[in-house]
């Protein structure tokens, strides 16, 4: 199909599979990883927190939305960062 936007997934594992042969290859820098994986982490705990938050918030009508956003915030900055988002939530918002 002339013009389209959709990428041949043959086309999308070639490249995912040249770039990983390469970093093999090559060694990729330990510390940038570390780092990349740390964050991850810590965003997919905010996002926790924020579930349990919704789950149990819901009798006192709390709802902070889940998303890349809250949960960097809630991850990084834990328990403060999940009151502070309450509060926007609540009062400003």
């Amino acid at each position: 199909m002339r013009g389209s936007v959709f990428v041949e997934p043959t086309i999308i594992l070639s490249i995912l599979g040249g770039v990983i042969v390469l970093l093999l290859l090559v060694g990729a820098p330990i510390r940038p990883i570390r780092w990349i994986g740390q964050g991850l982490i810590k965003v997919m705990i905010g996002a926790l927190l924020l579930f349990f938050l919704n789950a149990f918030g819901t009798m006192i009508n709390i709802h902070v939305p889940i998303n890349l956003m809250t949960s960097s915030i809630s991850g990084f900055l834990g328990i403060p960062g999940v009151l502070a988002l309450v509060i926007i939530q609540t009062y400003i918002v």
